[in-house]
């Protein structure tokens, strides 16, 4: 079984990482931030091991693929909430990588350009 090395996107998931790992750390997060990490983690977890697994329902986001020009896959980071949160990803930049360039709450996909409002991160180099 392939493990997959997950990367953060630059700079905007790289900060984001970055500023809720350290405030993790030094137990500064609000109780709805500490929830939201946990879950981030756990989706992680996941994607290093299993990108496909059933709980991430991963799917291609085709809108997102050709914006960026490479397939843009999003998993959930949690369902049956309210503006659920999503994880948005790509495969690379090397082999058995994977770079999460984006973390939003669900887009209402029922509206014509729901995609358009995420911005995606770059791969690192």
């Amino acid at each position: 079984m392939t493990t997959f090395k997950i990367r953060m996107g630059v700079p905007e998931m790289m900060e984001v990482w970055t500023d809720l790992s350290s405030r993790f750390e030094n137990n500064a997060l609000s109780k709805d931030e500490q929830q939201s990490f946990k879950k981030l983690v756990k989706v992680l977890a996941y994607l290093e091991t299993n990108p496909r697994h059933n709980r991430l329902q991963t799917h291609e986001i085709t809108q997102l693929t050709k914006r960026y020009g490479i397939k843009v896959w999003q998993s959930y980071l949690e369902n049956r909430t309210p503006a659920a949160g999503r994880v948005f990803w790509v495969y690379g930049p090397d082999k058995n990588e994977i770079t999460i360039i984006a973390i939003e709450p669900h887009p209402e996909d029922k509206k014509m350009g729901a995609y358009d409002r995420i911005k995606l991160s770059a791969l690192p180099l």
